[in-house]
């Protein structure tokens, strides 16, 4: 008995050291992560997990403009293929838009039209919308502005459209699966602004593609300070009110006493609101009457920065799967908003889990399944409307 109580007691003075060093050196935030995701069922960051965290209102206008329906709406099944594969992969939503129509939708697990989802990466693309929104109005000059008229600590050679092409040179640790590294440390720590202005340029800003999340988190911060207002509010008032979005939406925060969005990822919507993003680039940047973004910038992102890295270009990904030319959002666990501007498609993925990386390859293998397969179903929905 006195032996199990010793290794009881010596295992609560061990914890109790962990912890005060843990704190100590920076690294409190473990207990939350602990907390927010093996304590809740999880291994990872997951896209119900809003509700485990501070949030910021995204709000959405008076007039809700819903989406059209294509004629042969509700005639069009899934391929078995792609039925399967989004029950395997426990995808929460489905969609195809075909000329600025709604042509196909479908969701999964209990999700529906309105449920809310972690956007995760794809908030650097709606970033990098909102940088070139904030050239558009002046209050960014450009994409060769230094980010020091800024935040003076920086290397006078970062410029604001490093950050979005993903070429800082910062020394920001992307590893996921690490949980001193400086993702975890973002995404469950309490003041992401400190943690972003630590960093340092280790390499020649402008010189390669490294992704790294810390560039959109920077830019976001650069875009406060510009804009005067929070992300949320310039996100709504110059996106989600003009674009009529069907609710409000969510973006998480790094605490409530710190108030920062995490810029990088985080944005909780549904899949109807997020398949607008797709209509609006593919109508160069143009809503209804109204020249959101100005097209010449929705051209500028459709082509890569670097020569070597064609994967990429101002917050977006690029592909030019089955012989077309693609431009997409992306997040972590298979969130895509794909555009295909040839054929006026966008198609709409959000759910839990994806297919890997071939071997050398940038783009996961899910990401063509979905394009290969929605293409058999406009194939079908061109025969049944025939």
């Amino acid at each position: 008995m006195k032996k199990i109580l010793r290794f009881f007691l010596y295992l609560i003075a061990f914890l109790l050291l962990a912890s005060f060093l843990l704190h100590i050196f920076g690294y409190g935030y473990i207990f939350k992560a602990v907390k927010t995701t093996y304590l809740t069922g999880h291994t990872t960051a997951f896209i119900d997990d809003h509700k485990y965290f501070t949030n910021t209102v995204i709000n959405n206008g008076e007039k809700v403009q819903e989406w059209p329906l294509k004629s042969t709406y509700g005639q069009v099944e899934a391929t078995s293929t792609l039925d399967s594969l989004n029950k395997e992969l426990e995808t929460a939503a489905f969609l195809i838009i075909y000329k600025d129509s709604l042509l196909f939708e479908k969701y999964y697990y209990g999700y529906d039209e309105y449920s809310k989802t972690n956007s995760f990466s794809m908030a650097k693309s709606l970033v990098t919308a909102m940088m070139f929104k904030a050239i558009q109005e002046g209050h960014l000059k450009g994409l060769d502005q230094p980010v020091a008229d800024f935040f003076p600590q920086f290397d006078s050679r970062l410029k604001i459209g490093n950050l979005s092409s993903m070429s800082s040179g910062l020394d920001w640790n992307e590893n996921y699966y690490n949980p001193f590294a400086s993702t975890a440390q973002a995404y469950f720590g309490k003041d992401i602004r400190e943690q972003v202005l630590g960093l340092k340029v280790i390499e020649e800003p402008g010189k390669e593609f490294k992704y790294l999340s810390g560039n959109t988190q920077l830019l976001a911060m650069v875009l406060e300070k510009a804009t005067g207002k929070s992300l949320s509010t310039y996100l709504s008032e110059n996106f989600w009110q003009p674009m009529g979005m069907n609710d409000e939406a969510l973006w998480q925060l790094d605490s409530k006493e710190s108030g920062m969005e995490k810029a990088y990822c985080c944005i909780s919507s549904n899949a109807r609101n997020f398949a607008k993003f797709g209509k609006l680039f593919l109508n160069n940047g143009k809503w209804e009457n109204e020249q959101i973004v100005d097209s010449a910038y929705v051209s500028k992102l459709q082509k890569p920065v670097f020569e070597d890295s064609p994967q990429y270009s101002y917050g977006f990904w690029l592909s030019k799967h089955l012989g077309k030319d693609i431009f997409y959002m992306r997040g972590v666990l298979g969130q895509y908003v794909i555009m295909i501007p040839e054929d006026d498609v966008v198609i709409v993925r959000l759910g839990r889990e994806l297919i890997g990386k071939e071997a050398g390859d940038e783009h996961y293998k899910d990401f063509y399944l979905y394009i290969e397969e929605a293409y058999k179903m406009l194939k079908n929905a061109s025969e049944t409307q025939s």
